[in-house]
């Protein structure tokens, strides 16, 4: 028996036989199977938990309610609010979570700090799971907020309590990417944007439909009701269909009828504490009651309970004294301070950061980038001990835990706009503290409104002169030292200024009552800059001051001469007798003439009127019939001979009719001859060619003549170049040599010298020359050679005899 070899690790012997092959398409159609099981029992779940929920809507009691568990609302969403410890609603939350749920619209009012945001996120979701909202169905829902801010904190609210829901959300704010929002806002269930950005979109992104959409939000609603967002919101609502639900919140809430019929609102609820007015009809009823005309801006307005109030009068060039002095008396609290204007913000962090008051700083307002907005936005949450200098930016809806302060150092503008800056204080039933800043002129009208709308005891504090530390020698000295520094403190200087003059309420706000070079010195400045605006304001008053009130003289008019507000028929006589002269008979014999009648009769004369031609109004198609009636061709050019004669313009003239005689044929019946008008137009066409051939050939002759001129003097210039160049080496071999050689200056010329020697020497050569010549004319020697080669001796004695002889 062979013995079989080793196989593989094992123990040695023989293999065990194959598996029979098995196949896995059951198992897939298994798991197949069992994951379209599990998605229809999870719809059905889904499905018998909403009609659970919608069951108990109607069941709804806010006053028993104590526990978001409470609420009829869907697991994911109850197991969100746990997760981050939002178990016990607040009053606002309660009154209004409710009546959204059942789909009725709500107005909510409530103090800074009470929750609103959550009391609007919490029904759109449950409006959007109740309905079974997928990607693919739309946009669903937007929620606009009056600056980025705010939308960006709605969103960020929005991501913790809606993490297990399946919806998608979008931010859609200034100063983030345009395209990218493009290209997916298709795709949002959930929008949270600012105005401006949303109707840029609803105007440039075919993509984007709002006619899925069924809930409307506005958070802080009396914001974006108001002048600055009427023409956008207007815009914004007209894109929207008509059945949707709306929701509107804000601290100092709207009620007005015009802004309702606005939003398009049907029987709104009122929650919180602007609840006394149930419903449209009331509110009418109660302004009709009061006088006041029903479109009147009335807004609901609260401050937080443990929010403390206090306020100091200080002149306008302490101002920066006071605040160096306090943020030095706190430095282990977080503060905002408030100003009218980015500029302001933007220098007071930058001196303050160059005075180090031993606090972190930071600076937040409009102008800034978007991306360093929200980190300064996110660091001032981290931080509990800071100061932060903004602008109204900040104002509005930010939900800044802990702020021990606000301080603010420019007046605001009205009540609404006071509650909201402080309101960044004492907000979740904590303690905060706000100090309002005023002059001495502010004073009177600005604590009497508080006190009035808000029925307020708001206390004055006394600042103590001893604890006032004046930072204005080193702010002098840093604005020497930096020039961009100093061009800073001018335009926050005139910001100011600017922010003043434009307010509305002017006896508040009154420009005239400021100290500009005490203001201009306490920022640092040596020099007050000039205001223009103030200078034309100052001037218009001294010239209606100038200006001298006529008095009133009383007129002196006929009874018979009115001009305006008579009868008809009194009209209508002195019409008639318009033309005619109204005169008297004169004694022409010489009669004795009473001068006083005379005198009555002029008197009761009246004028005679000459009416006044008026100017015919001339228009160009007046104009133009002038010009054919004299038969003047416009702008057209004539030229003359030297005789006078009117010359024709060859380009303007087709030379085929002047070339041909034009012959009036018999059966001409006043049409156009189309295969004479044919032949002209082909005539002309061959005239046109050789015309344009003619151009082509000058104006190649042309180019021609330039490039050889060229050449000619590129040639002439390399010439004159070589001719320098020899020069100078010429000049630099003399150099060379005389540098080299020997003066022998003082030897005699050799032209002199030799002179005559050279006259000798060309004299021999002249006669050698023309003997040489004489030789030539005579026969040649090599000739008579060959002569007497021939000759015999006989011959040659015959020959010497004869010359004997001779």
């Amino acid at each position: 028996m062979q013995k079989q070899k080793r196989k593989g690790p094992g123990r040695p012997g023989p293999r065990p036989p194959p598996k029979p092959a098995t196949n896995h398409k059951p198992n897939k159609q298994h798991n197949q199977k069992r994951a379209k099981e599990l998605s229809r029992s999870k719809l059905a779940a889904t499905e018998m938990e909403i009609q659970e929920l919608r069951a108990k809507y109607d069941e709804i009691d806010a006053n028993s309610i104590e526990r978001f568990a409470q609420f009829p609302l869907s697991q994911k969403t109850q197991k969100a609010l746990a997760e981050y410890k939002y178990t016990t609603p607040t009053e606002v939350q309660r009154q209004s979570i409710g009546h959204a749920l059942q789909g009725k619209d709500v107005l909510g009012a409530a103090i800074t700090g009470s929750g609103k945001t959550l009391a609007f996120l919490i029904p759109v979701l449950e409006h959007l799971y109740m309905n079974k909202w997928s990607r693919s169905d739309g946009v669903g829902a937007i929620i606009i907020s009056p600056t980025r801010e705010l939308a960006y904190q709605i969103f960020e609210t929005l991501k913790r309590i809606g993490k297990h829901h399946d919806f998608s959300a979008g931010l859609i704010i200034g100063g983030k990417n345009l395209k990218f929002e493009r290209t997916r806002m298709d795709q949002c269930n959930i929008l949270i944007c600012t105005p401006g950005r949303l109707l840029q979109h609803m105007d440039e992104n075919p993509l984007f439909n709002t006619t899925s959409m069924e809930m409307l939000v506005l958070d802080e609603a009396d914001r974006c009701l108001d002048m600055g967002f009427q023409k956008t919101l207007n815009s914004i609502i007209e894109n929207f269909p008509p059945d949707r639900q709306t929701l509107l919140f804000s601290a100092t809430q709207t009620n007005t009828l015009e802004d309702l019929a606005r939003l398009n609102l049907k029987d709104p609820v009122y929650v919180g504490y602007g609840a006394a007015k149930p419903t449209a009809a009331a509110a009418a009823a109660a302004a009709a009651a009061a006088d006041t005309k029903p479109g009147t801006s009335t807004a609901v307005l609260a401050l937080p309970e443990l929010l403390q109030q206090s306020y100091v009068v200080l002149p306008l060039e302490e101002k920066i004294t006071m605040l160096w002095s306090f943020i030095k008396n706190h430095l282990k609290q977080k503060i905002i301070v408030f100003v009218s204007s980015c500029k302001q913000a933007k220098y007071l962090y930058e001196i303050f950061c160059k005075l180090r008051p031993g606090v972190g700083l930071l600076a937040l307002y409009g102008s800034l980038h978007q991306d360093r907005r929200i980190a300064i936005y996110e660091d001032f949450l981290r931080k509990s001990h800071v100061v932060m200098f903004a602008t109204d930016v900040a104002s509005r809806g930010l939900d800044f835990p802990a702020v021990n302060w606000v301080l603010q150092l420019d007046c605001p503008e009205d009540v609404s706009q006071y509650i909201h800056r402080a309101g960044r204080s004492a907000r979740n039933k904590a303690r905060g503290e706000c100090l309002l800043v005023l002059t001495p002129s502010e004073e009177e009208h600005m604590i009497g409104t508080l006190r009035e709308q808000l029925h307020l005891d708001i206390r004055c504090v006394h600042i103590d002169p001893k604890k006032l530390f004046s930072p204005r020698v080193k702010i002098e000295a840093f604005l020497a030292q930096f020039p961009e520094l100093r061009a800073s403190a001018q335009r926050a200087f005139l910001a100011y200024l600017k922010s003043v003059f434009l307010m509305r309420n002017k006896r508040l706000f009154n420009v005239l009552s400021l100290d500009l070079d005490a203001y201009a010195q306490s920022l640092g400045l040596a020099v007050t800059p000039r205001v223009p605006f103030i200078e034309k304001l100052k001037w218009r008053q001294k010239q209606q001051a100038a200006q001298p009130q006529p008095e009133s003289v009383p007129e002196l008019r006929a009874p018979s001469r009115r001009f305006g507000g008579g009868d008809e028929e009194e009209e209508e006589e002195e019409a008639d007798d318009f033309i005619k002269i109204k005169r008297r008979d004169h004694d022409v014999e010489g009669a004795a003439v009473d001068l006083e009648l005379t005198l009555d009769a002029q008197v009761e004369e009246p004028e005679l009127v000459v009416p006044k031609r008026e100017k015919k109004l001339v228009t160009k198609a007046a104009l133009a019939k002038k010009a054919i009636k004299k038969n003047l061709q416009v702008n057209s050019k004539l030229k003359f001979d030297e005789d006078g004669q009117t010359l024709a313009d060859e380009r303007n003239q087709m030379k085929a009719l002047t070339a041909r005689e034009q012959q009036k044929q018999k059966d001409d019946d006043g049409g156009i001859n189309l295969m004479l008008s044919k032949a002209l137009l082909n005539e002309e066409d061959q005239y046109d060619k050789q015309r344009f051939r003619e151009l082509v050939k000058r104006r190649h002759k042309l180019q021609r003549e330039k490039l050889r001129k060229k050449a000619e003097q590129q040639q002439s210039d390399e010439e004159q170049a070589e001719e320098d160049d020899e020069e100078q080496q010429q000049q630099d071999e003399m150099e060379s040599e005389s540098e080299q050689s020997v003066d022998l200056s003082w030897l005699p010329d050799p032209d002199k010298l030799y002179k005559k020697r050279v006259n000798d020497e060309e004299e021999e050569a002249e006669e050698e020359e023309q003997e040489q010549e004489d030789e030539d004319e005579d026969e040649p020697a090599f000739k008579k050679s060959r002569i007497t080669d021939k000759l015999t001796l006989l011959d040659t004695e015959a020959i010497a005899a004869n010359l004997l002889a001779s």
